[in-house]
């Protein structure tokens, strides 16, 4: 267990200074480090449980710290908010065994001299839990919403701004949720039910998702879904259902030229070849390398031989493929969409999105000269900002006259949550499961 801890330790800290994101940080301490499946499932307990409840940590610590909390050199400040968090939220621990694991932490990463004062702090958290006084409610419901969901006052501001209070708690209750694990059956393999079988067979549960097609709700063993022979074979891949209504609402037909101008790690690309049927030609492109590798490694490995891939600056291309029927503008985004399952985004607004609509607009326009007369253009983002979403897409609408706006027709169970154009969708993660997610779509005359 001890090894487990410093596992979640060094992800923590490697988040805390920037060092990447949660997902790809966890992935890679976890590869480097030899610890049993159960230490692997406390690290990753510890470890996005930490993340997503930072400001209610910080805010418990601060009626037993007789020192600010950010005021805590980084290793401290994060082995307080790990036994804070064993304590109050974890209890399948006993509480002394996350009091002495944590003290032996801090000797173990060199903070002899701080050990006596996390003993201190949270053995004061198990003699008076009653000393934590929530905020009320009523005198301050903003400072109430960040304790009680961990979210920063301004990110409420902002969303209390862009979509008004019922909706904002819908989607700071979603943001606290646990995110679904869908995945995508690759069709030119194998069927929904054969898929379904075949998973059960190596324990996992899985079940068709409400919509779309070919889209499965795992229900059990998640963690385990790339150890699978079903993996192995090509059979599927790990996507949201937001990311597959957007290929839905591309709508590829087999034997078209389709693009994917900002594709890596290449889910969106896989799931259009596949409504394909594995027949015509999808371009997929990402500015670096090492994710265009990713892409072809994904396409070899569920034998979707329509895919090519390469490397290609999207905002300032070089040169520009040949046109197609089908361009999808996924672009680079500030991803508040998706922080149940990536925490540590809502604590970097706003900083975050500062000049992104400008970059986004500008690929968007880029990518619609590679659209043939008659195509469609599709522009995503997995964010929950106006500024990014509607704006981008309304602007793009009044200065480029020749694309009309492309009405979407959306599948039976999903309903805007708010007024917005018909070719326009917001998806929150309070409904249907999905991640936040906008798309927009247009037909070029």
């Amino acid at each position: 267990m001890a090894g487990a801890r410093s596992a979640a330790l060094k992800a923590l800290l490697h988040v805390e200074t920037g060092k990447g994101y949660s997902n790809l940080v966890l992935d890679s301490v976890l590869n480097a480090a030899s610890l049993s499946p159960l230490d692997r499932s406390l690290t990753a307990a510890i470890f996005y449980g930490v993340l997503e409840r930072r400001i209610a940590l910080d805010y418990i610590l601060g009626f037993y710290s007789k020192r600010p909390v950010e005021k805590l050199s980084p290793s401290v400040r994060e082995i307080l908010r790990m036994g804070a968090y064993q304590i109050r939220y974890l209890t399948k621990i006993p509480p002394s065994a996350a009091v002495n694991e944590s003290v032996k932490l801090a000797k173990e990463n060199g903070a002899f001299h701080a050990a006596g004062f996390v003993n201190a702090v949270l053995r004061s958290m198990l003699r008076e839990p009653e000393k934590v006084k929530p905020p009320d409610r009523s005198a301050e419901p903003l400072l109430w919403r960040s304790i009680f969901f961990s979210c920063p006052v301004p990110l409420i501001e902002f969303w209390q701004k862009s979509y008004g209070k019922e909706l904002t708690d819908s989607i700071l209750k979603g943001a606290t949720s646990q995110a679904d694990v869908f995945l995508r059956v690759n069709n030119t393999r194998i069927s929904e039910q054969q898929l379904i079988e075949r998973l059960r067979g190596e324990g996992i549960e899985a079940e068709p998702a409400p919509w779309p097609e070919n889209a499965l709700r795992v229900k059990s063993n998640a963690g385990n879904l790339r150890r699978t022979s079903c993996y192995a074979e090509g059979l599927f891949h790990v996507q949201d259902i937001s990311s597959q209504l957007c290929c839905r609402a591309l709508a590829p037909q087999p034997g078209e030229h389709v693009l994917d101008v900002c594709a890596a790690p290449g889910g969106k690309t896989f799931t259009l070849a596949e409504r394909m049927g594995n027949r015509g030609r999808v371009d997929a492109f990402d500015l670096y390398p090492a994710r265009v590798a990713l892409i072809r490694k994904g396409a070899e490995r569920m034998g979707l031989s329509i895919i090519r891939a390469f490397v290609r600056d999207a905002a300032e291309p070089k040169k520009s493929p040949p046109s197609a029927e089908s361009v999808l503008c996924d672009v680079p985004c500030s991803g508040l969409g998706v922080i149940r399952r990536k925490p540590e985004i809502r604590y970097k607004f706003p900083a975050s999105i500062d000049s992104l609509p400008d970059l986004q607009y500008r690929i968007l326009c880029k990518s619609s000269g590679l659209v043939k007369a008659g195509g469609v253009l599709v522009y995503s983002t997995c964010t929950l900002n106006p500024a990014e979403n509607g704006d981008v897409a309304e602007k793009f609408r009044e200065e480029n006259r020749n694309f009309q706006p492309l009405s979407l027709h959306l599948p039976e169970g999903i309903a805007r949550r708010f007024q917005e154009p018909e070719n326009q969708l917001t998806l929150f993660p309070c409904a249907g499961g999905s991640d936040g997610f906008f798309l927009s779509a247009f037909r070029k005359e």
